[in-house]
């Protein structure tokens, strides 16, 4: 499989009103590719059947998405995950493990 592939089939695993990083891809990819996991995101021809719109920055911040920050926001919120001042609260008890 290629790293964007693996990237999908990780994220795959987030469950719904949880989220994860770019960096927590990476890393349990065993890589520091965090940008690339950011062009894997941005590249999503699913975006219903892989998640990416679960996929924030290291900080919380909600970052960028395909069709908008406005409906990762409403997509995240429909999912239980709260968002104010663009980042998610309570963001670590949130974060998905690998």
């Amino acid at each position: 499989m290629s790293f964007t592939q693996d990237c999908y089939e990780l994220l795959s695993k987030v469950p719904s009103g949880k989220i994860t990083t770019y960096k927590a891809i990476a890393t349990a990819l065993n890589s520091k590719a965090y940008r690339a996991v950011g062009t894997a995101m941005a590249k999503n021809p699913n975006l219903i059947i892989v998640p990416c719109h679960r996929v924030v920055n290291n900080n919380g911040e909600i970052g960028q998405y395909a069709l908008g920050v406005n409906k990762k926001i409403l997509l995240l919120e429909n999912e239980g995950v709260k968002i104010k001042n663009g980042k998610v609260e309570e963001f670590h008890k949130l974060l998905h493990s690998f």
